[in-house]
């Protein structure tokens, strides 16, 4: 083998054994079960990073905000509803004057189930992604600390007998949380029955080019620093200091199932041919991009997918909006996606929108350029979400909820999920979930 060939190898196996920190560990643990329920796939999208009802299902756009009176829908491919005629600053161009055009013919909110008024369990990020992901308040445990109930992605694994690549978490990060909750801390549950993560921010912007595009070819005598200084970037959960991930459990055929993968993304990155939005000049839009290639590679039975746009909202009202727009957007396009590019879960997916928290009522004193303020999230409008469910099982064009009447909890959706998926009875019996939760179905 001449020196050219050994480096290739050597740094591809390096790469390789390095590629995420999740693919490290092997072995099933369980045996398959579960099945029968309304859905074959379920994306579940973590809505945005704190959305008003006012913008949102109110469509107030400006008047209740900035005591403006434009009204009108700036997500009009998930609601029906007319856009505003006038004061356009959420779309592209100089001061996001051109709306971007609906992608859907028919709006998510017509082909399926939407609960206009829900409640929110917390009004912070971390906590509400976890009320998502656990079906339970976890108000015991801190912003950096794993889920301490399992999450939707162990029931799954542990009592549907799911193999880890059929489970994915996609998200970029909010104070490098994120990331921590592709499984829990409990005893009975935990790494071993694991979403597989990435950040696509992280794994495909500059740390991931650096680290692992084109399986680096380093030498194992005398390049051992640049090894080391990759296995430290993946170890670290993509800058996640301190919890390095175990035994997420996938086989060695889905180790080379996901290194194909990687090399595949790393190609499209390159050439600009990942399948993002049409718009996708924010985090969300390309972090909804890799979503559709993971699902369209990988057919998992859950995908989640967090967007964090919206959190701009605390300084940016103006930015706030595009970010909900775009919001809109991508899930309009991977909705799309999913109907048109990946037939074998076309006809047989159920997609959840569900914001984790919502926002005040009242704003905070930050102005942004147009002069309008921002809004943080702490009061009981903070906790006012939607939730919305289309596709396989799904009733179409049904409405349930209002302001005065609000119907459905955040720690419903595992309960939903569990049923879609055939485990729900195992969720329940297990008694980890919040009390009071039920399926979506449940409360119909």
């Amino acid at each position: 083998m001449d020196r050219r060939n050994f480096i290739k190898r050597a740094g591809a196996a390096a790469a390789g054994a390095f590629v995420m920190p999740y693919i490290l560990p092997s072995g099933r643990l369980f045996a398959a079960s579960g099945g029968g329920g309304g859905a074959q796939h379920v994306v579940l999208v973590m809505f945005a990073g704190g959305v008003r009802q006012q913008e949102s299902i109110g469509m107030r756009y400006l008047a209740d905000a900035q005591n403006e009176m434009y009204e009108g829908n700036i997500m009009y491919n998930m609601l029906n509803g007319q856009a505003p005629g006038q004061k356009i600053v959420y779309g592209t161009g100089l001061g996001g004057i051109n709306p971007i055009p609906g992608l859907l013919n028919t709006t998510l909110e017509s082909q399926g189930t939407l609960f206009a008024e829900m409640r929110a369990v917390n009004a912070g990020h971390y906590g509400g992604l976890n009320s998502l992901l656990q079906g339970s308040q976890a108000t015991t445990q801190g912003l950096t600390q794993k889920p301490l109930n399992p999450t939707i992605f162990e029931y799954l694994r542990r009592h549907a007998g799911l193999p880890a690549t059929k489970t994915w978490f996609i998200g970029n990060t909010i104070g490098n949380s994120v990331p921590l909750l592709n499984y829990s801390i409990h005893p009975q549950y935990g790494a071993r029955y694991g979403a597989n993560f990435f950040a696509p921010n992280i794994t495909f912007g500059p740390l991931g080019d650096q680290y692992l595009s084109n399986a680096k070819v380093y030498h194992p005598q005398d390049q051992l620093a640049p090894m080391y200084e990759m296995k430290a970037f993946l170890d670290n959960s993509f800058e996640n200091v301190g919890n390095v991930a175990t035994g997420i459990g996938n086989t060695p055929d889905e180790k080379q199932d996901i290194k194909a993968f990687m090399v595949e993304m790393f190609s499209k990155t390159a050439n600009g041919t990942v399948a993002h939005p049409p718009v996708h000049d924010n985090g969300d839009a390309q972090t909804v991009g890799y979503a559709c290639e993971v699902m369209k590679w990988f057919k998992p039975a859950l995908t989640v997918v967090n967007m964090s746009s919206v959190d701009g909202c605390h300084g940016s009202f103006t930015g706030y909006l595009a970010s909900l727009h775009r919001a809109d957007h991508s899930v309009g396009h991977l909705w799309n996606y999913i109907q048109t590019q990946i037939p074998e879960i076309a006809g047989n997916t159920t997609l959840i929108v569900v914001p984790e928290c919502g926002r005040n009522d009242q704003p905070n004193a930050i102005r942004d350029e147009n002069d309008w303020f921002g809004y943080d999230h702490s009061d009981a409008n903070a906790l006012r979400i939607f939730g919305m469910m289309v596709g396989a099982g799904v009733q179409s064009n049904l409405r349930i909820g209002s302001e005065g009447s609000p119907v459905g909890i955040a720690t419903d959706v595992v309960p939903t999920i569990a049923e879609l998926l055939g485990v729900k009875n195992e969720v329940m019996s297990a008694g980890l979930i919040d009390a009071g939760s039920l399926s979506l179905f449940d409360r119909i």
